[in-house]
């Protein structure tokens, strides 16, 4: 997690500050699936969010689902505070590949960073290599560098400077 939090730290120039809680997932479990309604979980994590925080994102290790898709790694509120960020589908065990718990870090911060990109407003970019592009297999963000591009650079710093002034207390 610290490696996660200082690159947090450097694409987003907030502090970032980690808390294990936990939540019970049973009533985000749909059984026809066999998956955790994202939709309903992200809803959770935002009634949960600390209101001294500037966004909150919820870590989970579940399947994850909205009824448009079959899956999703996370998902956030645009212009919103919260977002949700699951490791299920990251690691390369569940494709019947090598376990490679480096990779699957790797990922995780981009989802991370992603899910955060779209609370602060940003929505999906076409540049191949931008975070913010979206990914709907997980060769996509392999693909993907953890940095934004020029553009949604652009637009995170004009976002941010809009929030420094009246949330200078919070953290991410």
């Amino acid at each position: 997690m610290d490696i996660i939090m200082a690159d947090i730290r450097k694409e987003f120039q907030f502090p970032v500050l980690f808390k294990e809680c936990s939540i019970d997932l049973s009533n985000f479990y749909d059984p026809g699936r066999r998956q955790y309604n994202a939709n309903e979980l992200l809803g959770k994590v935002a009634e949960l969010s600390s209101p001294n925080a500037l966004k909150t994102i919820g870590l989970f290790k579940v399947d994850l689902f909205i009824p448009i898709l079959t899956y999703i790694f996370g998902q956030a509120f645009l212009n919103g505070n919260t977002g949700i960020v699951s490791l299920y589908r990251l690691r390369n065990e569940h494709y019947g590949l090598e376990k490679d718990e480096k990779l699957q870090l790797e990922r995780f911060k981009k989802v991370i960073i992603h899910e955060l990109g779209h609370s602060f407003g940003l929505t999906h970019c076409h540049n191949p290599v931008c975070i913010m592009r979206s990914s709907t297999y997980v060769e996509d963000i392999d693909q993907k560098d953890h940095h934004f591009c020029h553009t949604c650079k652009s637009l995170l710093d004009e976002k941010r400077r809009e929030l420094i002034g009246s949330n200078k207390h919070k953290r991410l």
